[in-house]
């Protein structure tokens, strides 16, 4: 597990797995654009009221806050990040199928399947 630090001295708690730096390098490899990053995003929904989000992304928004690790780009909104706080993105291969999950120390309950989340 590696902290995370942005690019412009702002240190989030927001931490990686090796396991999940390791598929980011998989898709953004396959994908051949150096300006790629996983954007990690929380939006209104799911079964539980919020849900994490997960896409790749060239370009970076005003209130974007832009952390690489190892190599791997990842975006946060500074509105997202608030939720985030001391969360660990993680990426796992199993008998549910390949996805990336957030363990999410902020979340008072979760949803089965990890994908969503209530504060």
């Amino acid at each position: 597990m590696t902290r995370l630090d942005s690019e412009f001295d702002v240190q989030s708690d927001l931490t990686i797995s090796s396991d999940a730096v390791q598929r980011i390098n998989q898709l953004l490899e396959a994908r051949n654009n150096p300006d790629l990053r996983l954007r990690v995003y929380i939006e209104g929904g799911g079964c539980s009221g919020f849900q994490y989000g997960f896409q790749f992304d060239d370009s970076l928004e005003e209130d974007d806050l832009p952390i690489e690790c190892e190599g791997v780009k990842v975006v946060v909104d500074m509105l997202s990040l608030q939720y985030l706080s001391g969360a660990e993105i993680d990426f796992k291969d199993d008998i549910m199928g390949s996805r990336f999950l957030v363990n999410n120390p902020n979340a008072s309950a979760t949803c089965g399947c990890g994908s969503s989340f209530s504060i």
